[in-house]
């Protein structure tokens, strides 16, 4: 009798093991989007004020032995201003790029870029490594949510050029054939500025 008991006793552990980790768990955006962000690879850096934003880029530049930076976008050359770094404003393959974006997407831990940001440049065509600067306002539950944000914000005067960087890590192949010849993989520092 006392195996039996045993025998049960296991099999309702393991029954009640099994229902916990098939349980959803329901993230809140931000949350979600760090997630599914830090697992694709990214770099993430949380910031609270704009001398964190400037320390933080200080400090990835010296990480990584950069000493230029191709940034385009008016308000962040001021923040490029505090350090002491080259900017240039046409992308290389070598020079990291310094940009806005427009959504973070939360269920895929992507980023969505626009003709806004990535100029008549398709995404493959800029460098490798990314450092990109968001706002905690632009998370967007999916893809659906980003572009519809899109069309609201610039109603009349919708950018092209709207694609999304995918994957951080160089090792992760993208196999949807529909992305043949579209590398959309970075090496891509994010610093996330809380707006909010």
């Amino acid at each position: 009798m006392n195996f039996f008991n045993k025998l049960f006793k296991t099999f309702k552990e393991s029954s009640k093991e099994k229902i916990i980790n098939e349980q959803v768990v329901h993230l809140s955006l931000d949350d979600s989007f760090v997630h599914h962000f830090i697992n694709k690879g990214g770099k993430f850096l949380y910031c609270t004020s704009i001398n964190e934003v400037t320390n933080n880029l200080k400090n990835i530049l010296q990480e990584n032995n950069w000493r230029k930076v191709t940034c385009t976008d008016y308000d962040l050359l001021k923040i490029t201003e505090k350090i002491d770094v080259n900017v240039q404003q046409h992308s290389s393959e070598l020079v990291p790029f310094f940009t806005s974006c427009e959504h973070l997407i939360a269920d895929k831990g992507e980023i969505l870029f626009s003709s806004n940001q990535l100029g008549s440049q398709k995404l493959a065509a800029h460098s490798k490594h990314f450092i990109v600067y968001a706002t905690t306002s632009q998370l967007v539950k999916n893809t659906g949510e980003g572009l519809m944000g899109i069309k609201t914000h610039f109603s009349g005067n919708i950018p092209t050029n709207i694609s999304s960087i995918r994957n951080y890590k160089f090792e992760i192949e993208d196999d949807n054939f529909l992305n043949y010849g579209n590398n959309n993989t970075k090496d891509l520092y994010l610093l996330l500025f809380e707006d909010l």
